[in-house]
């Protein structure tokens, strides 16, 4: 067996529950608050905004390069 595979694999989920994390914020039902920056390729919103929304937190300062 590949010896990478399985780290493969547990990036490719952690890219997958991201994604879909800023496609939640984005598209979903509670969107108004989020934005794109398509320079900088990164979700953007108010500090408040930001505050209520703890899960997404960890997403604030970091870019996707690829999602669009």
């Amino acid at each position: 067996m590949l010896k990478a595979k399985p780290n493969l694999e547990s990036m490719i989920r952690t890219l997958k529950r991201d994604w879909a994390i800023v496609y939640d914020m984005l598209s979903g039902k509670d969107n108004s608050s989020f934005g794109w920056d398509e320079h900088r390729q990164m979700v953007v919103a108010e500090d408040a905004v930001w505050n209520s929304h703890k899960a997404a937190d960890q997403l604030r300062h970091r870019n996707f390069l690829y999602y669009d």
